[in-house]
């Protein structure tokens, strides 16, 4: 197991110095969802929630998000990010949406935080925007699903599981 990259010697926090590492296609995969009232999801399915276009609103917010990572959590760089997608996807097994957001560059750090911030923050808006009919809702299950390039290869949630 590696050990923490944002912790100095004496346990101070600072930024990770990436100047001297090589540009690398870099991409990082993330998921989430919001579990709903059967009713609460029918109402989005339809597009009768009062604030709008709750699937569409959501897509927005998640990569608005991911392009603000480094506004919002501490130690992160800002990337010159050249994708960003977000899909979100009915689940009548929850009930509710399930979001999967995708993050590239090619640079010289992960994007992972990037597809995360976009997942977590998709899931806020579906709550923000449908929170009239259902303020029982539940966020949950956000963790990185995959992420490729840079010096630490290639790491897939289901590979962890595995071994």
């Amino acid at each position: 197991m590696a050990g923490l990259t944002h912790i100095g010697a004496s346990g101070e926090a600072h930024m990770v110095d990436v100047g001297d590492k090589a540009e690398t296609s870099r991409a990082a995969t993330a998921e989430g969802y919001v579990r709903m009232l059967p009713q609460t999801l029918a109402l989005i399915r339809e597009g009768n929630a009062k604030k709008g276009d709750v699937i569409g609103t959501a897509r927005l917010a998640g990569i608005m998000a991911a392009k603000k990572t480094s506004d919002l959590i501490p130690l992160c760089h800002p990337l010159m990010l050249t994708k960003v997608s977000v899909e979100i996807a009915e689940d009548e097994t929850l009930p509710g949406l399930r979001v999967i957001a995708t993050a590239r560059l090619t640079g010289k750090t992960g994007v992972e935080m990037e597809a995360l911030t976009a997942v977590s923050v998709a899931c806020l808006t579906i709550y923000d925007m449908a929170k009239a009919a259902d303020k029982g809702m539940e966020i949950g299950g956000i963790r990185l699903l995959e992420k490729t390039g840079g010096k630490s290869g290639t790491y897939r949630a289901e590979d962890r599981l595995e071994g």
